[in-house]
């Protein structure tokens, strides 16, 4: 089993599972994004191939097969079943099918904040262009969020769309069992966007009181299991009927008798399933949950080691004494931020550039540097790293 301080070591001895990526010789700072994969994830999209190649349409009993087990994967970091996720290949896909099942003839209004996800930004920025009501709260600060998001949710409230942890500050909201509550009371559906805390943040639905949200997210980032390993996971008692809405949701219904006309759904995930698509992402997804499960990388123990290179991060950034005129560290406590550290600059592009440059993957939105480890970095590369940073902004300065 590994212990938290053989990932700190250097060697890190995660770093072997990991040579396509070459993580023990790179400094990979952008693991609230993209994180390395592991081997065995190449391995399954090969296998994905032969498989194809070998069963041509038959392939998809074993397709689906895969996708079981990246419900599963999903279903274990929410505590909740594998039959209330549904996947799909980004969270936009999903998102559409859920907000084309809102009732927003009836309920033209939904509540969110400014910080979320482009995915949810954009729509809804677009929706909004249709006439929808959408009430932006203040995302900053975050321990606000969801006061302000009870206060704007009523009886015309379709839903209420929030992060769990805001993707530029990092900064987790909480008391969002609270917002539910007022969402039940008044009609209205709650959308939880978990990926900027799926796998770096234990996020059980029963330990938060959420079991009666929506949730969303992916494997792109902390999961590490790449693009087309998104999901939506629904209350169980959920009937909505999304208008945008796939074949593959007639998989349980097409064999039965239905009234002319009608549009009949699937149980379970295929509410709001699509249609065809490429399982390959699935093959790798299964084998990268198989790889965390076989080396007993839990949320608790990611978390564990995130927070420690976090500290660390910031530690030896403060220790570098650099000119807040030209960039500082955001000075919430850490405990109140997901995975990665954030500094703020006016030059923020430029410095990411310069890192890039000098060997530093990081990442910049807007006035933001964001510096995400990751469990396969060791202690030494994220003060190498620091260390790059400082020279960067002194030969900028």
């Amino acid at each position: 089993m590994i212990e938290p301080d053989q990932l700190y070591q250097n060697p890190n001895v995660l770093a072997p599972f990991y040579s396509r990526f070459d993580v023990g010789n790179r400094l990979l700072l952008t693991g609230h994004s993209h994180q390395a994969w592991p081997d065995c994830g190449f391995e399954a999209m090969t296998q994905s191939w032969l498989d194809a190649a070998r069963l041509l349409d038959h392939k998809w009993d074993l397709a689906l097969a895969k996708a079981n087990c990246v419900r599963e994967g999903f279903a274990r970091l929410l505590d909740c079943a594998a039959d209330e996720i549904a996947l799909g290949q980004s969270v936009h896909d999903l998102l559409v099918r859920f907000l084309s099942a809102l009732p927003l003839q009836a309920r033209p209004r939904i509540v969110t904040s400014d910080g979320e996800f482009h995915s949810v930004r954009r729509q809804l920025d677009r929706i909004e262009e249709e006439g929808i009501e959408i009430i932006r709260v203040p995302s900053f600060p975050a321990s606000n969020v969801a006061e302000e998001l009870i206060a704007r949710t009523d009886d015309r409230t379709a839903a209420v769309i929030v992060s769990a942890v805001f993707f530029k500050t990092g900064e987790i909201v909480a008391s969002l069992s609270d917002v539910l509550r007022k969402c039940l009371e008044t009609g209205a559906e709650m959308l939880v966007d978990a990926y900027h805390c799926i796998n770096v943040i234990p996020f059980s639905l029963k330990q938060e009181k959420l079991d009666g949200a929506f949730v969303t997210g992916g494997g792109y980032k902390y999961c590490q299991l790449g693009e087309g390993n998104c999901f939506l996971r629904m209350p169980r008692d959920c009937r909505m009927r999304p208008v945008i809405t796939g074949w593959f949701s007639e998989f349980d219904s097409l064999t039965a008798e239905a009234e002319e006309h009608s549009v009949l759904y699937g149980n379970g995930p295929a509410r709001f399933a699509g249609s065809t698509y490429d399982p390959a992402s699935n093959y790798r997804g299964a084998g990268v949950f198989a790889f965390f499960r076989d080396m007993n990388l839990s949320p608790a123990l990611l978390r564990e080691v995130n927070s420690h290179q976090v500290k660390l991060l910031a530690e030896h950034f403060d220790a570098l004494d650099l000119n807040p005129g030209l960039i500082t560290r955001q000075r919430n406590p850490l405990e109140s931020i997901g995975g990665f550290l954030v500094l703020h600059s006016t030059r923020a592009s430029e410095i990411c550039e310069r890192l890039y440059g000098r060997g530093v993957y990081a990442d910049s939105r807007g006035n933001v540097l964001r510096l995400g480890p990751a469990p396969y970095l060791s202690d030494a590369q994220l003060i190498e790293s620091i260390g790059i940073l400082g020279d960067v902004c002194f030969n900028l300065a």
